[in-house]
């Protein structure tokens, strides 16, 4: 299995275009080492030809520029991309499909949760059917289990497994403050003959022992490193909402994210994604950062490629 990180930044990349928080001042002025991250965004394939784009943000025209691997090559118009799979309906993972408008139509896998969200407050659905549309596949998430599994056309030998998180949904959603499964998904990629498996969560509020047991049996885990700390923006003086608002697990602190990863067996590969411009992790020399250094966790950037 091969896996582009097309952007490793939360919503907003690093630095973000109105932030002077301390670490967007350090990145510009260069009085941090760090380095500049798109908005969140990966590819997956199973042959290195054919990708499956899991979120399509809102920097998806630089992301596809910047990796060879997704460029046009076969024919006149042509793409690596064979489809798009979104975690949510949130603005940063989807806007990009309007970017994408002139491969139209193609095939997006998405909950009903999202396709809803995205047909009405948000309604890209629509607004791309003057473009020839989206195909929607539906990932129907068992009410009993809270997950689903399927498979991509465009990944053969791979198998997807669908896992509801508890998170939140966009501003724009009617289940915003009160999601429901299916707002919020990870995927639990399973590549059939080499028996190795990855989970990819770029947002996590909350872990119970049924998504502990999903991050168990992966080989890597590729997942939510939004904040440090739950109160970021607030410290920051950037903005009002904690992570808990917003449905992130902070790193750091009692339960946080970083007590659940050290808790996994120490063969996974652990590498965090969605990272927000205020979190200190994003300075090379902080010692947020070398804790994680010393803890064998990596912080994902942009261009990363990982085989599973």
């Amino acid at each position: 299995m091969h896996v582009l990180v097309l952007g490793a930044a939360a919503g907003g990349g690093f630095p973000q275009w109105n932030c002077n928080c301390s670490l967007c001042h350090g990145l510009r002025t260069g009085s941090i080492a760090a380095t500049s991250r798109t908005q969140s965004s990966i590819a997956i394939s199973s042959d290195g030809e054919r990708w499956l784009l899991c979120n399509a943000s809102p920097d998806i025209r630089a992301q596809l520029a910047a990796n060879a691997e997704l460029h046009p090559r076969r024919i006149p118009r042509d793409s690596g991309i064979s489809g798009v799979l979104l975690v949510d309906a949130q603005i940063d993972h989807a806007t990009g499909l309007l970017s994408l408008r002139e491969g139209c139509p193609f095939d997006v896998w998405c909950t009903p949760n999202v396709h809803q969200d995205l047909s009405s407050g948000f309604p890209l659905f629509t607004m791309l059917e003057h473009w020839g549309g989206l195909n929607w596949r539906p990932i129907a998430i068992d009410e009993a289990h809270h997950e689903a599994e399927f498979e991509v056309p465009a990944c053969p030998g791979l198998t997807f497994t669908a896992v509801a998180l508890t998170s939140n949904a966009p501003p724009y959603s009617p289940r915003r403050g009160a999601p429901t499964p299916g707002d919020n998904i990870g995927l639990l990629v399973e590549d059939r003959a080499r028996g190795t498996r990855l989970f990819y969560a770029p947002g996590l509020g909350r872990l119970d022992d049924r998504v502990r047991g999903f991050l168990g049996r992966a080989d890597c885990v590729l997942v939510d490193g939004t904040l440090w700390h739950d109160d970021e923006l607030i410290r920051a003086g950037v903005g009002k909402a904690t992570g808990t608002d917003m449905g992130h697990l902070a790193l750091a602190g009692r339960g946080g994210l970083l007590e659940e990863l050290g808790a996994l067996p120490l063969a996974t590969r652990r590498v965090l994604i969605h990272i927000n411009n205020t979190n200190p992790i994003l300075d090379d020399g902080s010692a947020e950062r070398a804790s994680l250094e010393e803890a064998g966790i990596e912080v994902a950037f942009d261009g990363m490629r990982l085989e599973i």
